[in-house]
């Protein structure tokens, strides 16, 4: 690499990877810039939560590099692992919030978990972290108090309040109304401006995905169909993607030997 070449925040190359005999990602190329909002798109089934699991380093490939923020994440030791943890943020779909803590102490956690700092240091990065995602004064609630959209940017608050590097977004608008939906949208939108941070975000919202991505990979099957900018996708004449975008269903063929097969267990290794 040149010394003008801006290195790569991810760098995915030929990842393959299986549920016991069943292949679920094949030979998965997949680069973010710097400064990027990549979204991850597909189907049910197509491998874009399995491929957001290995840039996470929640799963081992069976071949091919995962490299994210300069480091393998499959080669590194548990210090390695910690202090990559630190550089990095996770919102996950249901928000996974701790249902038996506040709202600020479920954004304060990664705080109490990887630093050493006094309580009321903790206390106003929280609220601070709060602030940025519109729920400023709300630290007092629990779970059960909030609506599907505050929990979202409770999970994100708590995602970022490490200042990461890169976050990832699993299904943000998922469950939400449309207007909820679109104030998500800028809100990430708004973080990728203001926190410099890098954002990949798996999504099967077309809607959000074309509001807020710099580019756009398709998975189907396992298999990068394109990586684009939204024009390039909608202009896209692959059939797979177009069925995708226009919620065409697809009509697959049947091979009855295989599919007796899987019912019999005759013939099977």
């Amino acid at each position: 690499m040149s010394d003008n070449a801006i290195e790569p925040v991810i760098d995915v190359k030929n990842l393959v990877t299986y549920y016991g005999p069943r292949k679920i990602l094949d030979d998965v190329d997949f680069v973010v810039n710097p400064g990027e909002i990549r979204v991850i798109m597909g189907g049910s089934g197509s491998g874009k939560s399995t491929l957001m699991r290995h840039l996470l380093g929640l799963h081992r490939p069976r071949a091919g590099h995962v490299q994210v923020l300069g480091k393998n994440i499959n080669k590194m030791d548990p210090k390695q692992g910690m202090s990559f943890s630190r550089e990095i943020g996770v919102s996950f779909q249901g928000g996974a919030l701790f249902t038996s803590m506040s709202v600020g102490d479920n954004v304060a956690l990664p705080l109490r978990e990887h630093f050493d700092l006094d309580e009321n240091t903790i206390r106003i990065m929280t609220r601070l972290k709060l602030e940025v995602v519109n729920l400023g004064g709300f630290q007092d609630l629990m779970p059960s108090q909030l609506s599907g959209g505050m929990i979202k940017r409770t999970a994100l608050a708590r995602a970022i309040v490490m200042d990461p590097k890169l976050l990832f977004f699993d299904e943000p608008s998922a469950g939400l109304d449309p207007v909820v939906s679109a104030e998500l949208d800028e809100l990430i939108l708004k973080l990728r401006d203001a926190m410099r941070m890098s954002i990949v975000v798996v999504t099967h919202e077309l809607d959000s995905a074309f509001k807020i991505a710099d580019k756009i990979t398709v998975l189907d099957q396992g298999s990068v169909l394109m990586t684009g900018t939204v024009d390039e996708v909608k202009a896209s004449s692959n059939e797979r993607i177009q069925d995708l975008l226009n919620r065409r269903p697809r009509h697959q063929e049947v091979d009855v030997d295989e599919y007796l097969t899987r019912l019999t267990g005759i013939g099977e290794d």
